[in-house]
Parts: C-alpha cells; sequence; structure tokens
C-alpha cells in the first residue's frame, strides 16, 4: 500500500536529556552535524512520503521555522504536560491513515522509510542478553502477541511504526471510548495497543544492530557523538563546569533533578568521584551527600 504521510511526534518534554532538553527541544539537537528532527524529514521525503505533520508542545515555537524550510506542516499539542503521547495521537487523528509515526529524536543511520509498506508495523532491534525494553513475541501468523517491560535474547520496540488504514481505524476507535478515562491520560499510546492486541494487528519490523539510534541522556548521546564530550553545547553545563573549574568531559551521570511534583527543578551529575545538584530558580550548585548503601 502507498503512505499517505508521516506524523513526528515532538511534543514531550524529554526531561532526561537534562540539561540540553531544559535549553533546547531535543529533537532539534545537532547529531554529526545535522539536526535530527531536520535529517528525518529529509528521509521522510527522500523515500517519496510528500506529507509530513510535526506535533508540537514542549518549546513548540522553536519549530516554527519548519514548515518554511522543509514544506512540514504543525499541529500542536495543548495537553503535552498533562497526557502521555496519546494525547499527541489524538491531536493528529484527522490526518492519521496509512501513515509513518516516529518520534523527533531518532537518528538513523541508514534510510528506514519506503513509499510502499506492505502493512502495520513496529521497527524493532535485538537485544542479545538482558534488556530493559519493552520485548514482543510473535504468533505462528507472524502478528505481535504480548509485550513485556524487559527481558531477554529478544526484539524490542526501537523507532518509527507505520499505521495501515485498518490499524488507524481499530486503534482511534479504541482511543475515542477511552480518551476521557481518567486512567488514560497518562498512557502512552503503546500501552493502549498492548491492552488491544488481539483487535490491533501489527507485525515486527527488524532492523540491524546500529540502523536505529535514540539518546535517552546526554551520556547516551556523548557516546554516539564524541564532540559532545568536551562541548555539550549547553550554556548550563558549561556554566556549572567553570564554577567547578573541570572540563565538561569530566561531567557526567547528568540526570533531571524534579520536585514533588515531578517538575523539573535542576539536574543531578557526578564529577571527580563526587554527586551535585545544580537548582535552576536559585542557581545553586552543591554538592550532594554520599549515599549511605
Amino acid at each position: 500500500m502507498l503512505v499517505d504521510n508521516a506524523v513526528i511526534m515532538a511534543a514531550g518534554t524529554s526531561s532526561r536529556f537534562a540539561p540540553l532538553s531544559y535549553e533546547r527541544h531535543k529533537g532539534l539537537t545537532v547529531v554529526r552535524g545535522e539536526v535530527l528532527i531536520e535529517r528525518q524529514i529529509r528521509q521522510l521525503l527522500e523515500a517519496g512520503v510528500g506529507e509530513v505533520y510535526i506535533v508540537t508542545g514542549y518549546k513548540a515555537e522553536q519549530f516554527d521555522y519548519l514548515p518554511g524550510k522543509l514544506g512540514v506542516h504543525l499541529l500542536h499539542n495543548p495537553s503535552y504536560l498533562t497526557r502521555n503521547n496519546n494525547s499527541s495521537i489524538w491531536v493528529a487523528r484527522d490526518v492519521l491513515r496509512n501513515s509513518y509515526l516516529c518520534s523527533a529524536d531518532n537518528y538513523f543511520t541508514a534510510n528506514p522509510f519506503t513509499a510502499e509498506v506492505d502493512g502495520a508495523y513496529y521497527a524493532a532491534q535485538y537485544a542479545d542478553g538482558p534488556t530493559a525494553e519493552w520485548c514482543m513475541t510473535e504468533d505462528s501468523d507472524g502478528f505481535i502477541n504480548s509485550v513485556t517491560v524487559g527481558g531477554r535474547d529478544a526484539w524490542y520496540m526501537l523507532g518509527h511504526v507505520f499505521w495501515d488504514e485498518t490499524f488507524t481505524r481499530g486503534f482511534l476507535a479504541i482511543l475515542e471510548r477511552e480518551y476521557d478515562l481518567p486512567q488514560t491520560a497518562g498512557k502512552l499510546w503503546e500501552s493502549i495497543y498492548m491492552e488491544h492486541l488481539d483487535e490491533l494487528k501489527m507485525r515486527i519490523r527488524r532492523y540491524e544492530p546500529g540502523v536505529i539510534n535514540e539518546f535517552d541522556t546526554l551520556d547516551d548521546l556523548r557516546e554516539f557523538d564524541a564532540s559532545y564530550v568536551t562541548d555539550a553545547r549547553s550554556p548550563l553545563l558549561a556554566a556549572v563546569a567553570g564554577q567547578l573549574g573541570v572540563a565538561q568531559a569530566d561531567i557526567s551521570h547528568v540526570a533531571p533533578l524534579k520536585d514533588a511534583t515531578a517538575a523539573a527543578v535542576g539536574f543531578a551529575f557526578a564529577c571527580g568521584g563526587k554527586q551535585y545538584q545544580y537548582r535552576y530558580e536559585t542557581g545553586s550548585l552543591t554538592q550532594a551527600a554520599p549515599s549511605l548503601a
């Protein structure tokens, strides 16, 4: 079947990508010389997918240049802070047909997109050994029949998805029934899919290791693009390094620091065998107490 369009989800805050995501949307990170979302849009266009939608939310204004530069369409998700990514599906429901569903922060070393697709699938890579990723199994007809969070020696969800029109109609019908339920707000769309595997038929699309890349943290990005070891392109991290009198390369294990409401208030990190915390509102840098474990 011919692909109608692609929807790239770029509404989330990506707080684990601290402090870079506090300053710029993660999808706009420059990786190996290219902006993540721009590279993905170009790969879609090169594959013959000419209609591309971007669902924005967090730092939405940073994407305003994309329609003029690459001809994409912007959709805004006003619920990005109060709901999980099922709200981005809801915002895009009128354009979803035979559609790629993508994340703004993936980096594909080879173009995974084509203008024609056989049917609905979830991209996957293989975990050789234990993994905390979402692992899938198939039934005798090749359809996904179980998804577990964590496993070993398994194909796990990573990267883009293709929804054919049958899958789209089925999923949107379920989402319409369940969207206003209180328990739905916090669910990933994949969680809703997992609850309806018998109704929603999708296969695994297997990729070789290294084709699909995502960077949950600054440390992940540094492993893929070594230029971030010495320069994280973050004024905040540069200021903290200057305050400590160290190189940026000496700072690692950066993680978001959140308050009781789960709002980001700073970031924690390791440096010189010590743990530190930096808080935005006060600009304070403190050494964390050692663990008693």
